[in-house]
């Protein structure tokens, strides 16, 4: 059952892919990539004060960013793991305006108590994520937004994915913001915006030249060394990738 996955996933990943999980964004490999996004989800979300729902916290690092940048939070996940190390980094760093729950998304009863809720690389591994967004409008005071940063097209059939998937026996579903905007609609969020995954971005302007995270290609490492090529791709990549891979806003 993948929510046995999820409960026991600290426990199967061993004491370097524990530290791993305790110190990101800073320990992955896309560390750049991960800032720049949640300095992104910073700049699209209403200026503290204000109450956020961490959707699938996990370890918390997410958390504790946004507590530290003023807003009060509630971060929850299904693993007790995931929570002790979460409250274990937030003791560490002494922030107060910071709680943690051990709670599954899909069965939670928050109502009109939150200005924002976020998921944010948590909702693609949920059994029902209907459930989860429905659950994240109720939790929803009127006219709070819902975030989604989520992997898009084609991710579930990536190498990753797939060993992820069979080793821990968890979700790794495909998040586009077309499903997302259809479950919004149904359950009755009212406006919607898409914006674009700054990771890409990043990647095509500021990642060294050999080191393409997500193209893995020598073709394309020659080809954008050409400045024209290069400047194309980041207005495709604003433009119109975002409809793959984009940051989904839904305001109840």
């Amino acid at each position: 059952m993948t929510k046995d996955g999820e409960i026991n996933y600290i426990k199967k990943i061993g004491k370097n892919g524990i530290k791993y999980a305790i110190e990101k964004p800073f320990s992955d490999i896309d560390s750049g990539g991960l800032l720049t996004e949640i300095g992104t989800i910073f700049s699209i979300l209403p200026n503290p004060p204000k109450k956020i729902l961490d959707i699938g916290c996990g370890t918390g690092w997410t958390s504790r960013f946004l507590a530290k940048r003023g807003y009060d939070v509630i971060g929850i996940d299904i693993s007790p793991d995931m929570i002790k190390y979460a409250n274990i980094k937030k003791d560490e760093e002494k922030i107060e305006n910071l709680n943690f729950f051990i709670k599954d998304y899909e069965n939670i009863s928050f109502n009109n108590e939150f200005d924002c809720v976020i998921f944010f690389d948590s909702l693609h591994h949920s059994d029902n994520e209907k459930k989860a967004i429905e659950n994240a409008y109720n939790a929803l005071r009127p006219g709070g937004v819902c975030l989604i940063s989520e992997p898009g097209r084609g991710h579930k059939n990536t190498k990753t994915a797939i060993d992820v998937m069979e080793k821990y026996g968890v979700n790794e579903k495909d998040m586009p913001p077309n499903l997302l905007l259809k479950y919004g609609e149904k359950i009755g969020f009212k406006k919607f915006k898409i914006y674009p995954k700054p990771k890409f971005v990043n990647t095509l302007l500021y990642s060294k030249e050999d080191k393409f995270l997500w193209m893995n290609s020598k073709f394309f490492e020659k080809i954008f060394k050409i400045k024209f090529i290069k400047n194309f791709a980041v207005f495709f990549a604003i433009m119109f990738k975002k409809y793959y891979y984009g940051i989904v806003l839904m305001r109840k």
